[in-house]
């Protein structure tokens, strides 16, 4: 059908167009997208089994829909991707300031404008763009806003009487007639204000001050909200939960590799960030593993949650700590280091809401906490369990890094070093060498580096050395601090 030549009301009904509610056309579109195979919610991560099959099934019911979910669950965005189940355009009366279908108008203007000029009614198109509108519930909102008020200037201008339903200024809802629309953080709206809405969920009219006004609209409603049992901002009325058709539980990652597809499609990294810095696989687990740490702490408010943008504006951080180093050094190329994740504590603090424990730490100890319960739970995924050093060898793979700390002055990694410097410290370690060759043999080999700094870093964790924190780096020696060296060395 060709949009362009179809202007009038009598055009269109010679083109054959069937007018659909809206609630059947997501329903009729989701359908075809089923039996083609195609993916409906693409970009949506780690939903494939749980989220997704649910809220399709609430689209073939014809449900309005409340997702339900702490915070940086993708609620918004699945709210979002819904337009893709719209038809690209739907006509309606030009002029309407309510979307009327020339096929079932429902505004006094819609209607009078169709009895007058039947067929030659003038006719636009909307796409499926347009047809999503948006409120975030806050305190100040307010009837007037969602559904509509008189108003006086109309009134005025017009020279009309508050008594002639003309004077109405319709509200963000009436204007969303035949879109998606999506209420974020639910509870936070007034009760009284949640009141407003049951008319137009169970009956889908609207009354708007005292009013004798029926207008059947015809919305796809999408609510989100944190748990009930979460908040302490609010609640949703019951009444008006009676009245949503389906309530959906959205949850974070299950997975590592889930957790890493979300933040690597998130995160804001340019082409010039992408050529310059490189991040090693091992880094991008560490990373995500932070998270998965941060909803286990006993620091952390759990009932908050620890949102998805957390990983994602770290993992920027980290790349643009590594950068800011290549940009000082000169470098056209540089490998993230360990040492970097120190650069995304700031990401860290401005996302979680940490209990009473946790204030009296203080953000920076939490967020490196987390840092250091991260690599302890990494570790014995890369290389074998630490335990109790023993004389054999053969018996601990750690001996001989550990005991060539007894003998050297230890290795400084500095923040600003380059590339060949940071490498070179750690190429005098030499046993760490057969180490990662005999437990991680197929690494990348801009990885090595990487890796070999893990491991001094989980010797650390494990008690096994000793890591102090200078002003322009890091220092790692024997857990004494070099005491040992030195005493043999005076004993010489």
């Amino acid at each position: 059908m060709n949009i362009n030549k179809i202007k009038t009301f009598g055009e269109l009904k010679k083109s054959g167009y069937v007018s659909k509610p809206i609630k059947i056309e997501l329903r009729d579109n989701l359908i075809s997208k089923i039996k083609d195979g195609q993916q409906v919610f693409e970009g949506v991560h780690g939903f494939e089994n749980t989220v997704i099959p649910e809220l399709e099934r609430a689209i073939l019911s014809k449900h309005n829909i409340n997702l339900l979910g702490l915070r940086g669950q993708a609620k918004t965005r699945l709210a979002r991707k819904m337009i893709e189940l719209l038809d690209e355009y739907i006509p309606f009366i030009e002029g309407s300031e309510i979307n009327d279908d020339p096929f079932n108008p429902i505004s006094r203007f819609g209607k009078e404008l169709l009895a007058e000029k039947k067929d030659a009614t003038p006719i636009s198109w909307l796409h499926r763009s347009e047809r999503f509108s948006e409120k975030l519930a806050t305190p100040d909102v307010t009837v007037a806003d969602l559904i509509g008020d008189v108003d006086p200037i109309k009134a005025a201008n017009m020279k009309l009487s508050y008594a002639d339903d003309r004077v109405i200024h319709f509200g963000m809802i009436p204007r969303a007639n035949r879109c998606i629309f999506v209420i974020n953080e639910l509870p936070d709206l007034q009760a009284r204000i949640q009141v407003a809405l049951f008319n137009i969920l169970q009956e889908g009219d609207v009354q708007i001050r005292g009013y004798k006004v029926r207008m059947p609209l015809d919305i796809q409603f999408v609510f989100t909200a944190n748990p009930e049992d979460y908040t302490n901002r609010g609640s949703i009325v019951t009444p008006l939960k009676d009245r949503i058709g389906s309530q959906i539980l959205t949850h974070y990652p299950d997975t590592i590799e889930v957790a890493r597809k979300i933040t690597e499609q998130e995160a804001k990294l340019n082409k010039e960030q992408s050529e310059l810095v490189y991040i090693p696989s091992l880094a991008k687990d560490l990373l995500e593993q932070i998270s998965f740490e941060a909803r286990q702490s006993g620091y952390i408010d759990n009932k908050s949650g620890v949102s998805a943008r957390m990983s994602i504006t770290a993992f920027e951080n980290l790349v643009s700590t590594a950068e800011r180093r290549a940009l000082k050094t000169g470098a056209t190329k540089t490998v993230v280091r360990l040492s970097d994740f120190m650069g995304i504590i700031p990401a860290i603090t401005g996302k979680v809401e940490l209990v009473y424990e946790g204030e009296q730490e203080g953000a920076v100890f939490v967020a490196q906490s987390l840092i250091t319960d991260a690599i302890l739970k990494l570790f014995p995924i890369y290389f074998p369990k630490i335990e109790k050093l023993e004389k054999d060898l053969k018996q601990n793979p750690y001996a001989k890094i550990v005991d060539w700390f007894l003998t050297q002055e230890g290795i400084e990694l500095l923040d600003e070093a380059t590339d060949e410097e940071y490498k070179s410290e750690l190429d005098k370690l030499k046993p760490l060498d057969d180490l990662i060759k005999k437990y991680q043999p197929n690494y990348e080999t801009q990885d090595r580096d990487f890796l070999k700094e893990f491991v001094l870093w989980g010797l650390v964790e494990n008690k096994k050395l000793s890591k102090n924190r200078f002003t322009e780096g890091y220092q790692f020696s024997d857990l004494f601090g070099n005491y040992i060296s030195r005493s043999l060395k005076s004993e010489r």
